[in-house]
């Protein structure tokens, strides 16, 4: 690895030149995540790519495994997005040569001379997505792909970064002519207001998410009726309709805090129509944990068929998501003081329990700093999720890996969202040693 530059701009820059001498006569295998995020910087680098006559290809994966790295050719360019921070060590085993990574995960192993690295947390663990990352390199490439910067805001968003916008993100804003207004954090702030507040997951409404009666409920609370057969949208609504909406969903949720529920909309154009960033980043999701990452790529490249297939995809996850959230609610859950573990094992898809560990820890239901884990099965492993309530306290990555340690598997992810794969026998292995680690805990208190 070349010396790393003290700045994260100097080493974008440092790292774009050695991309293109490395380039200029060698295929580029582009690794990018399948999340928002990953499918937003393999989108941005894709176009990218295509402006420069480059000969690539593409795979969108859900988890970077040894046998996947081992599998990989060794004659092309490597390029991992929004992934491989956390499997350095795997990757020089290997002998990958000339290996290129842009990612904004942690770091917790010794860089081999043969990677070069963009990654926020070698300077000063600055809060950025990889789709921003790659933007800002693509960007140091050609200002042509000043258009590309709508795209870094929906990875953006999908990551839940949008609360910390710096100097850095505040540029990308710039770039895109994104539109911002200030408001209640449904989605989408653009559709009807009742379809709005029945597949609302973010913030998850007690007795409205999931519940068209709820729904009609509330918005009758809030004098908020049909007008010409349709009603109004959420950034239709004046002042006084948000204020009441507002009181009317923290009366149903008195845990949840107002600056968790009010903030930026952010609207960007697609297809030459406004959209909110966060339904699009929900519909990209949705394709991709619906195994058609290709259909999410498609739709952010702005190709018309591929507009209806993923409204189509994005129904059917919602679905899902409802389904599996009235089995939390009903599920029994392996619970403890500081922690919960929701195990759906096949009952939940390995694709959402993400989603669905995501939503359970910012609804409320838990104290600030319990940590939330969702467990399911895929094949003969189970995909493991962990946040934190509120995204204050542990550090959930360093927790996972210290488990994880002893029983093997894939670890990665951030400080308060990280994510494992573990072999199934180790099932009973791993939440034994889960609820050690907090006994010994409440033991050090």
């Amino acid at each position: 690895m070349g010396e790393l530059k003290k700045s994260l701009e100097e080493q974008i820059k440092f790292v774009k030149d050695k991309f293109l001498e490395k380039t200029k006569e060698r295929e580029i295998q582009v690794i990018s995540h399948f999340d928002t995020d990953g499918i937003s910087s393999a989108t941005i680098m894709v176009k990218a790519l295509k402006r420069l006559d480059k000969k690539f290809s593409l795979r969108v994966i859900k988890s970077l495994e040894e046998p996947f790295i081992q599998g990989l050719s060794k004659n092309k360019i490597t390029l991992f997005l929004d992934l491989a921070s956390n499997s350095l060590s795997q990757i020089k085993k290997t002998g990958l040569k000339d290996v290129f990574i842009i990612d904004h995960h942690e770091i917790t192993q010794e860089i081999p001379e043969n990677i070069e690295i963009i990654n926020p947390q070698l300077h000063n663990k600055q809060r950025i997505s990889s789709s921003s990352l790659v933007y800002l390199f693509c960007k140091e490439i050609d200002k042509k792909n000043l258009d590309l910067a709508k795209l870094a805001i929906l990875g953006m968003v999908g990551d839940i970064l949008e609360k910390e916008i710096d100097k850095l993100n505040n540029h990308i804003l710039e770039d895109g002519e994104i539109k911002i207004k200030k408001g209640l954090l449904l989605y989408p702030s653009t559709r009807p207001i009742n379809k709005t507040l029945e597949y609302s997951s973010h913030p998850y409404i007690p007795g409205v998410t999931g519940n068209p009666e709820g729904v009609l409920e509330i918005l009758k609370e809030t004098n908020l009726f049909q007008k010409n057969s349709k009603y109004k949208s959420l950034i239709e609504l004046d002042q006084e309709e948000m204020e009441k909406l507002v009181t009317a969903i923290m009366l149903r949720n008195p845990k949840a805090k107002y600056k968790d529920i009010i903030g930026n909309i952010f609207l960007i154009k697609l297809f030459n129509k406004l959209e909110d960033a966060r339904e699009i980043s929900a519909m990209v999701n949705a394709c991709s944990r619906l195994g058609k990452s290709s259909i999410a790529i498609q739709l952010l490249m702005e190709i018309p068929r591929a507009k209806k297939r993923a409204e189509s995809l994005y129904v059917k996850y919602k679905q899902h998501i409802l389904e599996a959230l009235k089995f939390v609610n009903k599920t029994k859950k392996i619970e403890g003081v500081g922690f919960v573990v929701i195990n759906a094992q096949s009952s939940i898809k390995d694709t959402i329990i993400g989603t669905i560990t995501g939503i359970v820890s910012s609804s409320s239901i838990y104290e600030e700093g319990t940590i939330v884990v969702g467990m399911a099965y895929y094949e003969n492993k189970i995909k493991i999720s962990i946040r934190v309530a509120g995204r204050k306290g542990k550090n959930v990555r360093k927790f996972l890996s210290d488990i994880i340690e002893k029983i093997g598997g894939e670890v990665g992810g951030h400080e308060f969202a990280a994510g494992a794969i573990i072999n199934q026998e180790k099932e009973n292995d791993f939440i034994d040693l889960l609820k050690k680690s907090f006994e010994v805990e409440l033991i050090k208190i």
